[in-house]
């Protein structure tokens, strides 16, 4: 499995802060989580993605045991 953890507007939007997923590509995993909660539709298009701490694109293959980090804009520095 895949942990995805969710931070600020991402978290409010899933009602979680850590979801599991099947190993995909990024793509299929946010869609996943979107259909389960359209409110993250709107938040989605917004956030940077990290795969194992690495910063990623929606098409890189996430594989088992690895963790995805969904983070929107923060406000502040």
């Amino acid at each position: 499995m895949v942990e995805v953890h969710l931070y600020a507007a991402a978290r409010a939007a899933v009602g979680a802060s850590v979801l599991q997923a099947r190993p995909a590509p990024l793509s299929v995993i946010l869609d996943s989580i979107e259909a389960a909660h359209p409110e993250f539709a709107s938040v989605r298009t917004r956030c940077s993605f990290l795969i194992d701490g690495t910063s990623a694109h929606q098409e890189v293959p996430v594989g088992a045991g690895s963790r995805v980090d969904v983070l929107p804009p923060f406000a502040g520095g």
